[in-house]
C-alpha cells in the first residue's frame, strides 16, 4: 500500500458469480500480469485457493484478497500521454451456495464487482443471488462473459450464431438487473405514498384553526410536498451494454479477453471513423455498407445479407485463429497470423502437439486479459472517494430515499469523500475474522538471506570463534543456532486462550473508509449492536491495533500504515471482535494511552459510527453433534469450536440440553470443511461427529379419518387440565391455524425478535452482553435464529394492520385473533399463539407492541384474568416448552393456536403450597397443549432444499431417477435457448440430501451437479400413526401394514437420537437366533 498512490487511482473490487464459472482462473491471469505467478501457470495453479481441500476439489471455499499494481497511459490536460500508477484491491469469493456468507462479507468492503457468467451455462441461480448482493450493497458491476472458447470448440457455433447467443445472454443479465430496479421502485413508491398520506392526515388532525394560521403565515410548502409528484429514478446506468464499456468478453483459461473499445482502437483509422463513434456501433445491429464504407442500421439493410460489425471485425478474426490453430491445424496460416498480429511464439510452441497451448499463447499476446480488465475497472468502477458518497450514506442512513445525502458532521464528511488526511476521523470496517497459522505470520518466518549476507555472517562467526580461542568444531558450531531458536521461541506472540491459539492467530479482514491507520494506535471498537444514540457500555471496546498487512492471496506483507480506500488485514483483535466490528478513532494518532476512553466516550462521540450491519445470506441448517475421541480433550474441543465460529461467519456452535456440543453449517460441503478445520487446525484432536441432525417441525391438520375427540363433551382439541391436588383447573383448546396466518407469523419472526430486544416482550434468556462477547449461544437461540433468518415481509409498524387483514380474510373464527393473542412461541417469537378467552380481560400482545393501540374497556374483575395474572409465568413457560418440544419427537411446533378458555382456582385446596402449584402448572399446561395437538391429525413438516441442476439431454432421465429416489419432486424444467443444457428445479427434503451430490455426479458421470438452497418447511402429508383399518387396506397391506410408514420412520429416528421411548420390536420372537462364536 504505497502512500504515493493517489486516492483517485485506487479501486476496490470483488469477483462474484456462480460456482465453476471461472472466477479464480480469471484472477490467475491478472496475477500473472503482476509477475506474481508465471503466465504459463495461470489457470492451472489457482493461486488464490490456498487451502489443500480447495485445490483438491477445484472450488473456492474462502474469500482471499490481493493488491495489484499497474501503470496505465492517460492523456494529460496538455494532451500528451502520461503514465499513472494504479492500485486494484481484488477480493476473490466462492461461488458455491454453502459459502455465500463469504460473498456477503466481501461485498461490504468493495466499490465494484466483476460478475463472471459462463457463456454456455448463462445466468444460474447463484448468479442471481450475487447480483442481488451487489445491488443491495450498491456495487458498480462489470459483466465478464467468460469461457468464450466454449462457443467455438464445444458448441461449434458460427460467428453469426455466437453474436445472437451473446446478445441473448446480455439480455438475460439485464432482465435480472431490471427486476431489482422494478422491485425497489415499487418500495420507493409505496414509501412515498405512505409519507404523503401521513402528512395529509397530520394536517387534517391539526384542525381548521391551525390550517388557517398556516395559510395566514404563508406556509405553502407542506401542501406542495404532500401533492408532489413521485420522482422516477433513471435506470439508464443499471444495465450492461458493450458499447458503454462495462462488458468484457473473455476466456480466462486461455488468458485473453477484450471489450468493444479494444477493436474500436484498431479499426478506427482503417475505416476512417472516429474511435468514439465506432465504439457505439461496433455492438448491435449495425452493418458496414461495402460500396460507400458507411455504417448503416438494421432499418436501412433492405434485405441485403450483410454481417453485423461485431461479427465481421471481431468474431470472425477470433474464429480464424482457433480454426487455424486448434480445429484445423495449419502451420502456414499460423505463421501468417503471428506475423499479422505481431505476436512472438517460441518454436517449441509451434511444434507442440498441444494446440490449445499454442492458441492460448497467440490470443493472450494479441488480446491480453489483464489489459482489458484493468482498463475496464479504471473506467467503469468509481474510485473510493466517489463510491463512498453513495455507499456509506446508505450504510449510515439505510432508510434514506435518495442515493446520496449531504454530510451532517465531520465524520460523515470524511467518510463520504474518503479522506486520507492524518487529522481525518479513522473508520475501518472489519468484515470477518480469519485464522492464519502463527508460523506463517511475517514476524515468525525465517528471513531469506542473500549470498553476500550469508558470507558476511559466516565471517563474523569465524572471527568470534577465533577471538574466543574455540576453533571450527561442529559441536560448538551448533550453539548459535540453538540460542537463536530459543530466542525465537521466547519472542513468539503470547496466546490468549490455551494451546489452540498458539498454532492459529485470528486476523481481521478489513477496509479503511477514512483516515490513516498505523500499528500500535489505540482505537474504539464498535460491536455490531452499537448505537451512538444509546448507552453502549457492553457494545463498545478499546483495542490496540497490532500489525497491519497487505494481503497477497496466501501471503501477508507487513506495512507501516494504511490509507483510506484500501483493503488490509489487522491483528490484535482476538478476544474482542467476534465476527465483524467497526474501528473508530478521532485521528491517525488514536486515543491517548493514559486516558480511559470508555469513561470519556462522550468527548469522542462524534467519531463513532457502526457499519457492521451485514445480513447472512445462507442460514445454517445442517447440524452435527461432536465429541472428542478422548474425553480428556473436551476443553480443546470447546476452544476449537470457539475459534472455528470466529473464523467462519456462517458457523454456529452451542451446547444442547443433553450436554452435547453441536455445530450448525450451511450445507454438506460446508460441514466437511468445518470438520476438517476442527481436526487439523483449531482443536487438533480426533473428533467424532454424529450423523447430520436434520430439523423437523410438528403441526396438526384436520383430516377426514381422525379418531373421536378425547373430550366427548367439548369440541375437538379441548383438554381439561389441573395443577397438583386440583388447586387450579384450566381448559385449553388447540386448533390448527390457516396457512395464511402461519406463513405470515413465520415470515415475520424477525419482527417479534426485535420486540424482544427492545423489551416490549420479556425474555429472561436474552442477554445483549452475552451475545456480543461471542460466547456459544443456546440451543433455543440457534433454533430461533434459523427461523428468523429470512427478511421480514412487513415493517414493525405495519405488522398488526397487515395481520388483522389476513385474519379477517381467513374467516369469522379468526377475525378477532390479533386482539386476543397473549404470547407467541416458541421463544416468544414463533408461529404458534396462546389466545385468551373472549371476555377474559387478559392483556394482549397487541396492546404491548402496537403503537396504534388505545386502552379499551376490559372486565378488570374477571376471575380468569385474576387467576391468570397469579400464574402467568407458569402458563407462559408451559406453553413455550410445549411449542419448543412437540409431542411427536420433541421438535418445535408450527401453526397451532392454543385457546386458554378457562382458568379457575379451587377454594377448597388450601393445603397446597404455592411452589407446588407453580411447578405443577408448567407441566400441566405443557401436557395439555401436547394432548390438544394429538387430538387432531398430527403431521411432520420437513426442512426442504430448492435444488437447481444443470444437465444435458443424455443424463436428464438419470437426474429424475436420483431425485425421485430421494423423495424429491421436480418443480420445473426448461431448456436454455442456444445451449444443450436443461435447467431442472426440484424440491428435496434435507433429511434425504446427504450424499445426494455425490450420487448425482456418479450416476451422470459428472455431467450434472446440484446447488442446494434452504427454502423453508413443507408439510409431509402422512399420518405417523396410520395403520390399516378399512377392508380394502387390510386386504392390500395386511394387519401389520407391509408398506413402510415414512413419517413414522422420521419420528422414530429422531426419538432414538434424543433418547426418547420408541415403540418397536427389538427381536422377532418366532425366528431362530444364531449366535456366532
Amino acid at each position: 500500500m504505497e502512500t504515493e498512490t493517489a486516492g483517485e487511482n485506487i479501486r476496490v473490487i470483488t469477483t462474484i458469480g456462480h460456482v465453476d464459472h471461472g472466477k479464480t482462473t480469471f484472477v490467475d491471469s491478472l496475477l500473472a500480469a503482476n509477475n506474481i505467478i508465471s503466465a504459463r501457470m495461470a489457470g492451472k495453479i489457482r493461486y488464490m485457493d490456498s487451502r489443500e481441500d480447495e485445490q483438491e476439489r477445484g472450488i473456492t471455499m474462502e474469500s482471499s484478497a490481493v493488491s495489484l499494481r499497474f501503470k496505465m497511459l492517460k492523456r494529460s490536460a496538455a494532451g500528451t500521454p502520461e503514465a499513472e500508477n494504479f492500485v486494484i484491491n481484488l477480493i476473490d469469493t466462492p461461488g458455491h451456495v454453502d459459502f455465500s456468507s463469504e460473498v456477503s462479507s466481501a461485498s461490504r468492503l468493495c466499490d465494484g464487482a466483476l460478475v463472471l457468467v459462463d457463456v454456455v451455462e448463462g445466468v444460474c441461480s447463484q448468479t442471481i443471488t450475487v447480483l442481488r448482493q451487489a445491488w443491495v450493497d450498491r456495487l458498480r458491476p462489470v459483466l465478464v462473459i467468460n469461457k468464450f472458447d466454449r462457443l467455438i470448440l464445444e458448441l461449434k457455433l458460427s460467428p453469426f450464431e455466437a453474436h445472437h447467443h451473446l446478445a441473448q445472454l446480455i439480455e438475460q443479465v439485464n432482465a435480472v438487473m431490471g427486476s431489482f430496479h422494478a422491485a425497489e421502485r415499487m418500495e420507493d413508491d409505496l414509501r412515498w405514498r405512505e409519507e404523503r398520506e401521513r402528512r395529509l392526515q397530520a394536517r387534517k388532525e391539526a384542525g381548521a384553526e391551525s390550517a388557517e394560521n398556516d395559510a395566514n403565515a404563508g406556509i405553502e410548502g407542506t401542501d406542495t410536498s404532500a401533492e408532489a409528484v413521485y420522482q422516477e429514478k433513471d435506470d439508464e446506468d443499471l444495465y450492461f451494454a458493450p458499447e458503454k464499456g462495462n462488458v468484457i468478453f473473455a476466456s480466462a483459461i486461455d488468458g485473453w479477453g477484450f471489450r468493444v473499445s479494444t477493436f474500436a482502437q484498431t479499426y478506427a483509422a482503417k475505416l476512417g471513423i472516429k474511435e468514439g463513434n465506432l465504439r457505439r456501433v461496433l455492438w448491435g445491429d449495425f452493418y458496414l455498407e461495402p460500396k460507400t464504407k458507411r455504417v448503416i442500421s438494421y432499418k436501412h439493410l433492405r434485405g441485403r445479407n450483410l454481417k453485423p460489425l461485431f461479427v465481421q471485425f471481431v468474431l470472425e478474426n477470433i474464429w480464424a485463429v482457433y480454426d487455424s490453430v486448434v480445429t484445423n491445424p495449419n502451420p502456414d496460416k499460423v505463421s501468417k497470423i503471428c506475423s499479422t498480429l505481431d505476436v512472438k511464439v517460441t518454436p517449441r510452441d509451434l511444434k507442440s502437439k498441444d494446440t490449445r497451448q499454442l492458441a492460448a499463447s497467440i490470443m493472450s499476446q494479441w488480446l491480453p486479459l489483464a489489459t482489458s480488465t484493468f482498463s475496464t475497472v479504471v473506467d467503469a468502477i468509481p474510485p473510493p472517494h466517489e463510491a463512498q458518497g453513495v455507499r456509506v450514506s446508505r450504510m449510515i442512513h439505510p432508510d434514506q430515499d435518495s442515493d446520496s445525502l449531504e454530510p451532517h458532521n465531520k465524520l460523515e464528511s470524511d467518510l463520504y469523500k474518503c479522506s486520507a488526511d492524518a487529522e481525518a476521523c479513522v473508520v475501518a470496517y472489519v468484515s470477518k475474522m480469519f485464522a492464519v497459522p502463527t508460523k506463517d505470520l511475517p514476524a515468525n518466518k525465517k528471513k531469506e538471506m542473500t549470498a553476500d549476507e550469508m558470507r558476511a555472517r559466516g565471517r563474523a562467526a569465524r572471527e568470534a570463534r577465533a577471538a574466543a580461542g574455540l576453533g571450527d568444531t561442529i559441536v560448538e558450531d551448533a550453539k548459535p543456532v540453538g540460542s537463536q531458536e530459543h530466542t525465537a521461541t521466547e519472542t513468539k506472540p503470547e496466546a490468549l486462550d490455551g494451546l489452540v491459539e498458539e498454532d492459529e492467530t485470528l486476523i481481521g479482514f478489513a477496509r479503511l473508509f477514512s483516515g490513516v491507520l498505523r500499528p500500535g494506535a489505540t482505537v474504539y471498537c464498535a460491536l455490531p449492536r452499537f448505537d451512538n444514540q444509546k448507552p453502549n457500555s457492553s457494545t463498545l471496546r478499546i483495542v490496540k491495533v497490532g500489525s497491519l498487512f497487505t494481503m497477497m492471496g496466501r501471503d501477508l506483507v507487513p506495512v507501516n500504515e494504511v490509507r483510506a480506500g484500501n483493503v488490509f488485514a489487522v491483528s490484535g483483535l482476538e478476544g474482542v471482535v467476534w465476527r465483524n466490528a467497526t474501528l473508530c478513532s478521532p485521528n491517525a494518532v488514536g486515543l491517548p494511552e493514559n486516558e480511559d476512553g470508555l469513561k470519556n466516550v462522550d468527548q469522542y462521540k462524534d467519531c463513532l459510527v457502526n457499519l457492521a450491519g451485514v445480513a447472512r445470506a445462507a442460514s445454517p441448517i445442517v447440524r452435527v453433534a461432536l465429541e472428542p475421541a478422548e474425553p480428556a480433550d473436551l476443553p480443546k474441543l470447546i476452544r476449537g469450536l470457539k475459534l472455528l465460529s470466529q473464523a467462519d461467519p456462517c458457523v454456529e456452535s452451542f451446547q444442547q440440553q443433553t450436554g452435547e456440543w453441536v455445530i450448525l453449517t450451511a450445507g454438506e460441503l460446508h460441514l466437511e470443511r468445518c470438520l476438517k478445520d476442527l481436526r487439523e487446525r483449531f482443536a487438533k484432536i480426533d473428533v467424532q461427529a454424529s450423523k447430520p441432525i436434520v430439523p423437523f417441525r410438528e403441526t396438526a391438520v384436520k383430516a377426514l379419518d381422525m379418531p373421536p375427540p378425547k373430550s366427548q363433551s367439548a369440541v375437538r382439541g379441548t383438554i381439561h387440565g389441573s395443577s397438583a391436588h386440583g388447586a387450579i383447573a384450566f381448559t385449553i383448546r388447540a386448533v390448527p391455524m390457516p396457512n395464511s396466518i402461519t406463513d405470515f407469523l413465520q415470515s415475520n419472526v424477525s419482527v417479534m425478535r426485535k420486540w424482544l430486544r427492545e423489551g416490549r416482550i420479556k425474555n429472561e434468556s436474552e442477554s445483549t452482553e452475552f451475545v456480543e462477547q461471542g460466547k456459544a449461544v443456546t440451543e433455543e437461540d440457534a433454533t430461533a435464529d434459523a427461523d428468523s433468518s429470512q427478511v421480514a415481509t412487513v415493517k414493525d409498524v405495519d405488522f398488526w394492520p397487515t395481520f388483522e387483514k389476513i385474519c379477517t380474510e381467513a374467516g369469522k373464527e379468526w377475525a378477532d385473533l390479533p386482539g386476543r393473542i397473549i404470547v407467541t412461541g416458541p421463544h416468544h417469537a414463533g408461529s404458534n399463539v396462546l389466545v385468551g378467552g373472549a371476555g377474559s380481560g387478559i392483556t394482549s400482545l397487541q396492546s404491548r407492541t402496537d403503537p396504534r393501540w388505545k386502552s379499551q374497556t376490559r372486565p378488570e374483575d374477571a376471575p380468569t384474568k385474576k387467576v391468570y395474572r397469579d400464574y402467568e409465568d407458569s402458563i407462559d413457560t408451559g406453553f413455550q416448552i410445549a411449542t419448543f418440544q412437540g409431542p411427536l419427537c420433541a421438535e418445535p411446533v408450527m401453526g397451532m393456536a392454543y385457546f386458554l378458555e378457562d382458568v379457575k382456582q379451587n377454594p377448597e385446596a388450601t393445603h397446597t403450597q404455592p411452589g407446588q402449584i407453580t411447578g405443577s402448572m408448567i407441566s400441566a399446561v405443557r401436557d395439555a397443549c401436547r394432548a390438544g395437538l394429538l387430538d387432531w391429525s398430527p403431521r411432520l413438516k420437513l426442512a426442504m432444499y430448492t435444488c437447481d441442476i444443470q444437465a444435458t439431454t443424455e443424463v436428464l432421465g438419470k437426474v429424475y431417477g436420483v431425485v425421485a429416489r430421494r423423495r424429491g419432486r421436480i418443480v420445473s424444467e426448461e431448456m436454455k435457448e442456444g445451449s444443450i443444457f436443461f435447467t431442472v428445479q426440484a424440491l428435496l427434503p434435507v433429511a434425504e440430501s446427504f450424499g445426494f451430490a455425490d450420487e448425482l455426479r456418479g450416476r451422470t458421470s459428472g455431467a450434472a451437479s446440484p446447488q442446494l438452497i434452504f427454502s423453508g418447511y413443507e408439510l409431509f402429508d402422512q399420518d405417523p400413526f396410520w395403520v390399516p383399518t378399512t377392508e380394502e387396506e387390510l386386504e392390500d397391506l395386511g394387519e401389520k401394514a407391509d408398506r413402510a410408514n415414512v413419517a413414522l420412520g422420521y419420528v422414530n429416528a429422531v426419538r432414538k437420537r434424543k433418547g426418547l421411548f420408541v415403540e418397536e420390536k427389538k427381536f422377532e420372537a418366532e425366528k431362530q437366533r444364531t449366535l456366532k462364536k
